[in-house]
């Protein structure tokens, strides 16, 4: 049988996926590709109607076949971008997955701080999110990959669309305070999802904290705090976790 991915780590965006990859990556059993996220599923210049051999042959070709383990990759955008479940799924509807989610408040403001030091964003943060709905418009139907701050923080219809594919227990959601703060009781937790051996945890890693020259501005957090009170409520019931510290 020709070896398969078996796991993703697939979101979201700004939320530990890095450090979360680079965790895994010290176990014996699991093989990732050389560099973190092939925007595999994401691809929208991918014939996704032609053969499946001739695009699974590349996809596969990224990872060494002469180990031996269970192959899995990070991409973040997997979880937001809408097409990616059902291709996942035609892929391996068994696939493992595994979702990092962060306050949506800072991961907006941290999304917005990393295209302006890619200088993919010229705007002040404030105009950019008072403006995000207009901006995104310009690659309708699909969602926008640069300028979504605002949208990729509705957590609870990006989980809905995974699990209209996926069984409930295939999919492991992590809060990023927790990777941050006990990241042997989530590496636990991740071992136990993907059914391998558990390892013992060795030292803490951070990967890509990048720098701020000011922190979000107060209209701009006032703001967030609006627009995501109602989402983060509903995410609170949805998981069964209190994110009262999100919106203080």
């Amino acid at each position: 049988m020709t070896q398969r991915v078996r796991f993703l780590i697939c979101g979201a965006q700004k939320s530990g996926t890095t450090a979360l990859d680079a965790y895994l990556r010290r176990h014996p059993e699991l093989i990732f590709p050389g560099a973190k996220e092939s925007h595999y599923f994401d691809r929208e210049t991918i014939d996704w109607f032609g053969p499946r051999e001739v695009r699974e042959d590349r996809y596969h070709n990224m990872f060494d076949k002469a180990k031996t383990g269970l192959w899995g990759e990070t991409t973040p955008v997997y979880l937001y971008w809408r097409a990616s479940a059902e291709r996942i799924w035609r892929y391996n509807p068994k696939m493992r997955l595994i979702a990092v989610l962060r306050n949506p408040i800072t991961r907006a403001y941290s999304h917005w701080n990393m295209e302006i030091q890619r200088g993919r964003e010229k705007a002040d943060f404030a105009t950019a999110i008072m403006n995000e709905q207009s901006r995104c418009a310009e690659t309708y139907p699909l969602q926008h990959r640069v300028f979504s701050y605002i949208d990729r923080g509705f957590y609870t219809k990006q989980l809905y669309n995974l699990w209209s594919w996926f069984e409930k227990e295939l999919v492991l959601v992590l809060r990023q305070d927790d990777l941050l703060n006990h990241p042997d009781e989530c590496l636990e937790r991740c071992y136990q999802h993907l059914k391998i051996q558990q390892i013992p945890f060795s030292e803490p890693l951070k990967r890509h904290s990048r720098s701020y020259d000011k922190p979000m501005p107060e209209v701009a957090l006032n703001l967030l705090r609006d627009i995501y009170r109602s989402e983060i409520r509903c995410l609170e019931r949805l998981l069964g976790w209190d994110c009262d510290d999100w919106l203080s």
